[in-house]
């Protein structure tokens, strides 16, 4: 009997002690588990190889060929139609050729593509772990005000079951009406509702964090009581709409976007330029017939076996094609101006983006302070009717109204916390330099 309840002490120790999971371990769990965090690292790897692809075409290149054929002939005199002579022999070989390119403006603007698309897909990559950040930090904040709902209902639930009962108990004492009873039951009922509701939005809430780090976990720590927050450094809306205008990790990718697209100019251009390439072959060859040799009994073939070197510059220049090289220029001038306009709209988008996020922040934080105030005022004023319910000059409903401004006070409190602190992620994103050191600061704030 005494083994069996230590154990169960122990047990009971073991789930005492268990820590609630907080942001960076969600956050962890989610990188190494959300889907589409998992494409954009294949995507950054794929967009890697786009390097060495536009190198190949500065570097030689070398091939080999062979061939092996077998041959056989008749022959006849015109003097003498009756001898024929026949000849049967394999001849083979092989060539290995070596090209390099000495001038080539395609292949060279193929390379300079290849390097901007390696920063083209590293910016996507960058952006692909901002975009993490934020929706792991929107779905555990989620979760927080969810869990603060539902206790805030509850807690309301028990605070109007005690005015309940209390009506209840003066209505049997005939100090007050059947109207504070009613009033009572009618809040209680409505409580109850909005409990239950709370409960489906919390286990909504959960799902939609597990589906990003495949994890339930079953207690997230919240925010430390009193939590300051500090305003966004610098304290200037004007730098960090200038900032995102250039940093912001859409502006990146725009702008390699048009930088591709303005080599792509330049290499459908070059389609009415020579090309010049430095070729050396070497081959050998070998034949068992290279020439009659006459000997007693008529002719017999004689093998031969070759061996040719070559190296020399090939040139090689366009002179009319169809009208395709204008018209590809012509469509690639069209793309370029089109890559120019996509990335003064990414930098509008940018400066826009930062400023919505600068002004949430500083809005929040004024919301923050005075829902601070609210709070203590509506708690003093639920005090105070209390107390004058109890003296007898203030009625049932009076209590029930200060416990409902009271609570919900304190989850507008809540929720303006987590929405500013969602606003700071989001100017930072904005601005292009969002990292994970910025979720351990917020993660600091928690219990």
């Amino acid at each position: 009997m005494n083994k069996t309840l230590c154990v169960l002490l122990s047990a009971m120790c073991l789930a005492g002690t268990a820590q609630a999971a907080d942001l960076m371990s969600v956050y962890h769990d989610a990188v190494g588990y959300d889907a589409t965090f998992a494409a954009a690292k294949a995507s950054l790897e794929a967009g890697r190889q786009k390097y060495p692809q536009g190198r190949a075409g500065l570097l030689p290149t070398i091939g080999i060929s062979a061939n092996t054929t077998w041959n056989e002939s008749k022959s006849t005199l015109l003097t003498s139609p009756e001898e024929t002579q026949s000849v049967n022999y394999n001849t083979n070989g092989w060539t290995a050729t070596l090209t390099q390119p000495l001038f080539r403006w395609q292949n060279w603007s193929n390379f300079k593509q290849g390097e901007l698309a390696v920063t083209q897909a590293e910016a996507q990559f960058a952006a692909a772990r901002q975009d993490l950040i934020l929706r792991v930090a929107q779905a555990y904040f989620d979760v927080l005000l969810a869990q603060d709902a539902l206790e805030v209902n509850r807690a309301q639930r028990v605070a109007i079951t005690q005015q309940l009962e209390a009506a209840k108990r003066n209505f049997e004492v005939g100090t007050a009406t059947i109207t504070d009873t009613n009033e009572a039951q009618a809040r209680f009922d409505l409580a109850t509702a909005a409990e239950l509701a709370a409960e489906n939005d919390l286990r909504v809430k959960r799902q939609a964090l597990q589906a990003i780090a495949g994890k339930e976990p079953d207690k997230l720590e919240n925010l430390k009581t009193g939590v300051l927050i500090g305003r966004p450094q610098p304290d200037d809306i004007g730098k960090w709409a200038l900032t995102a205008q250039t940093s912001n990790l859409s502006v990146v990718q725009a702008q390699a976007g048009m930088e591709i697209a303005r080599q792509e100019v330049g290499k459908q251009r070059a389609g009415h330029l020579p090309t010049l390439d430095l070729v050396a072959t070497y081959g050998k060859s070998h034949s068992g017939f290279g020439t009659l040799v006459p000997t007693a009994t008529g002719v017999t073939g004689v093998g031969m076996d070759n061996t040719s070197k070559t190296i020399g510059l090939q040139l090689a220049v366009p002179i009319f094609s169809g009208g395709y090289v204008v018209s590809k220029t012509s469509e690639a001038v069209a793309l370029l101006d089109k890559a120019q306009a996509d990335l003064d709209n990414a930098r509008r988008q940018a400066d826009l983006g930062a400023r919505q996020a600068y002004l949430g922040v500083t809005s929040g934080l004024s919301q923050v302070k005075a829902y601070e105030a609210a709070v203590a005022s509506s708690k003093a004023s639920l005090d105070s009717n209390k107390l004058g319910y109890e003296v007898g000059i203030r009625i049932n409903i009076d209590v029930l109204n200060a416990q409902s401004q009271l609570y919900d006070t304190r989850q507008k409190l809540m929720k303006a916390r987590l929405d500013t602190l969602m606003a700071q992620l989001k100017l930072k994103a904005a601005a292009g330099n969002l990292k994970d050191d910025d979720l351990v600061a917020i993660n600091a704030m928690l219990e």
